[in-house]
This record gives structure tokens, sequence and C-alpha cells, in this order.
């Protein structure tokens, strides 16, 4: 089953949802009103405070009789432990996991074509969208290194999109399954299989708000999302505010961005000053040079690791989602982002940018920075020509059938304590900042996620 084209929806009421604070409350809330179903997609799912809470808001609901689905990505939640799915299971919760991959001497072996995107689906009628996961590091109480992250949450007919996006994923991948998948009991496909062909009516009209929930998949749309932000930029009139994590992104945006500061419109970006990884200053600072040459400010936010990728444009255009601005998001991982045309949203949003801007950021002066020695130039032009190249040569990585089976036990996994994922996709010895596991549950024992009872795998389906 194919993705179908986005389209742009009016009569939504979108709220904007500043880090964890504001996020968690939301959506607990929104899960303990749920009265017939909960679908979650997330890259990350800890064990810390913040997973638990979540665990117990879907065991409230599904005592209730509410039929709940989450999707955790293989490699960014890889190390649930066995207690945690058992409990899951046990409540009848259906557990997924994307692309999930056996370990080679300890060594992780699926770093590309994540399932980045963050969505949740309550009753049909209300969605939250962003990029914020389900983990401690989005609260301040984290310490140094929380993080600072958007979401929205949004009625309105758009939910509709979403929720028929998100069933359609679990549906395509038991479709290339032959819905092998067991009974347990219970017809727990029924709800995709009434599903299919039966689209339910959209939600009514909650707002005034214009918006188009837009994805990337590698498929039918692996520029979606960028079209929109350089579409956006092109006809910008007046400021171009980015706030990104993870910013290196194609030959094309850079050139939008540019263009744009050449002909008088304001271009702001905030961008990372205390990344989680040290790459990621580094790789955006290849750019700063040529990026202001053209007129672009660019700030980096330095009271803690910047996570967000939101976007505003004039007084009409926004975006909020889960897609960064660099090769991995926009060649090569699943991701999902809310479009909104809306003067108040988009003064909310410039409003809390702005304020960033103000109190949490220093500009990078470009009469600090250093004439480019010869070698700095050779690497520049290199680096922008694998800008120009890279989606090109992304479409030759490996991709995946998309199969969505009953997972059998496996073996221990072999990586120890300390070593989880963070947002940027890489783990290791200091990847886990500190955070403890759920009371009770060991880091790194027990079968990998993907091969315990009551988890499913899904792939994604191959590039055409």
């Amino acid at each position: 089953m194919r993705p179908r084209p986005s389209r742009w929806r009016p009569g939504n009421q979108v709220e904007l949802l500043e880090n964890g604070e504001a996020f968690f409350p939301a959506v607990f809330a929104a899960i303990d009103g749920a009265e017939r179903e909960v679908l979650i997609e997330t890259f990350i799912l800890w064990e810390d405070k913040v997973g638990v809470a979540l665990r117990d808001a879907l065991l409230r609901a599904t005592a209730r009789g509410v039929h709940v689905e989450v999707t955790v990505d293989g490699f960014g939640s890889g190390e649930l432990t066995p207690e945690f799915t058992s409990t899951l299971a046990a409540a009848g919760i259906r557990l997924y996991v994307f692309d999930p991959r056996a370990r080679i001497l300890g060594v992780r072996t699926n770093w590309f074509r994540r399932m980045h995107r963050k969505l949740v689906v309550v009753d049909g009628t209300l969605a939250f969208v962003g990029g914020i996961n389900f983990s401690a590091d989005h609260l301040a109480d984290f310490g140094p290194e929380a993080k600072q992250d958007y979401a929205v949450s949004v009625r309105g007919p758009v939910v509709a999109d979403i929720h028929r996006f998100m069933r359609e994923q679990i549906a395509d991948g038991h479709r290339h399954a032959g819905d092998a998948a067991p009974q347990r009991g219970r017809d727990w496909l029924h709800p995709w299989r009434r599903a299919r062909g039966e689209p339910a009516a959209p939600p009514p009209p909650a707002g005034t708000m214009e918006t188009q929930f837009v994805v990337r998949d590698n498929r039918e749309h692996r520029t979606d999302i960028e079209r929109h932000y350089r579409a956006a930029i092109r006809t910008a009139r007046r400021d171009v505010t980015i706030a990104n994590a993870y910013f290196f992104p194609g030959w094309r945006l850079l050139n939008a961005l540019r263009k744009a500061a050449r002909r008088g419109v304001q271009v702001r970006l905030i961008l990372q000053g205390e990344p989680d990884m040290a790459i990621v200053k580094t790789a955006a600072g290849l750019l700063y040079d040529h990026l202001q040459r053209a007129g672009v400010r660019i700030y980096e936010y330095c009271e803690r690791p910047l996570h967000g990728k939101v976007a505003v444009v004039d007084d009409a255009w926004s975006t909020v989602g889960s897609s960064n601005l660099d090769p991995l998001s926009l060649s090569l991982n699943l991701e999902a982002n809310l479009v909104i045309r809306d003067a108040g949203f988009a003064a909310v949003l410039r409003g809390r940018l702005e304020h960033l801007i103000e109190h949490s950021c220093r500009e990078v002066c470009s009469q600090r920075l250093p004439t480019p020695r010869w070698w700095e130039i050779v690497r520049s032009a290199v680096v922008f020509h694998v800008l120009r190249r890279f989606p090109a040569w992304a479409g030759l990585l490996p991709a995946h059938q998309p199969v969505l089976a009953p997972a059998e036990p496996g073996t221990p996994e072999t990586q120890g304590p300390g070593a989880r994922v963070t947002e940027g996709g890489h783990g290791g010895a200091h990847a886990d900042h500190g955070v403890a596991a759920a009371p009770g549950a060991s880091q790194g024992a027990g079968p990998p996620l993907a091969d315990r009872p009551g988890v499913e795998s899904v792939t994604e389906p191959a590039d055409r």
C-alpha cells in the first residue's frame, strides 16, 4: 500500500508544545482520556521515568478496553528489557520494532534508513507531531544535557491523514508478511483489516488553521519535506527563521537560503552551540562562511543541546516535525512534519525562537571568521559537491522489504550498560548521558528487543 499524496486541510487547531514539560503531560492526559485507540510511533523509548510513565498510561488505557499499538525503531530503542516489553504484551499492547538487526561482534548494523518519526494519534481525533522522543532527556531536570525541542498537538481534519498514515504503515507490513502473525487469542489485525478501503470520516473542523501532514520515505516521497522548505524559502519576503539540531542540508536548500538573504530577506539559523555530538558543530561550521557571505545570520544555542526541527517564514508558513536538515533525515530516514499556514501560529513560534535568540544564543559574527586558507577552500568545494550528489548516492544504499512478523526468542545482546543511542544516531560509552534504567530493569540483559515475546518486527519497503 503506497503512501497517499498529502493535501492541505483547512479547519484545524494547532498548539505549540515546547520541551517535555509541555509535551509529556499533554500526551499522557490524552491517553488517559482515550476511549477506543492509541497509536504511537517513536524513534527512542527509554525505560527511564518518562518511558515508565508512558507504559503506565498505556496499561491504564488497555484496562479500559482501548486498543494500543506502539512502533519503536530497532536502532533507537534497542535497549528495552524483557520485563518492560513483557508487561506491555501481557496487557494486549502490540509493540512493533522497525528494522531490527542482529549485531556483529557486538556492533550495531542497522545504522541507515531509520524510522525517525514521532507521532501519536488518540481516537482518530487528536494527534501529536514533533521531534520529542519518550525519554527523560527532554526534561530540564535531566541536567546540562537536557534537550531543547518542540512538538505540536493538532485537532481537525488533518488528523485523519495522520491516523490513516499510521494505520497503513502497520497494514503494509502485514500485507508483505502475508498476514502470518499469530492471533494470540483475538483478531488483533481486525482494526487494520477494517480500515483498508474504509477510511474513517475526518474529524470535524476544530479551528481555522490550514495544515498539511508531510512525510519523507524511500519510495514516492523522498524529497517532500525538503521541497516544502525550499518552496517557503523561495517565496519569503521578510523573514526566514530556522532552528535545527543537525544542519548539513543539500546544495539546493543552501542555495535557496543564500538567494533569500541576497534579495533582502532576514535569514536566521539557530544551530547547536553545545551539541550532543561534537561532529554536529564541526559539520555545520563548514557551511558558516558560505552562508554568511550571502547575508545569512547564524546563532548558536548555548544553554543546552538543541534538538528542535522547526521553521517559520514570514507571517504565514511554519513547520514542526522530526526532520533534521542533514543527509540522514533528507535522504535516508523516515520522517514526518506538520506544515501550518496560519499567521497566529507563526507569531507564536517566531516569538519562542526570538526568545531563544535573545536569551540563550550567541551570534557567530562573520568579522571573526578568518580569511580561508587554500586547503579550506578545497575542503569546502569537496563538501559542496558531496552535498549536491548525496541524495543520488543514498539511493544506492541497501533498502529492505517490509516485514511484520512474530519475533522468536533470541540470544542475549552483547552491548553492555551505558550505551544507549542518542537522537543523532550514535551509541557508545558516552551516549547514555547518565539516564538510569527503570527500577528493577537491567540494561544489556535479555534477548534483543525484536526477539522478545509480544514484539513484532517491521522493515521499510524497498526503493521503487
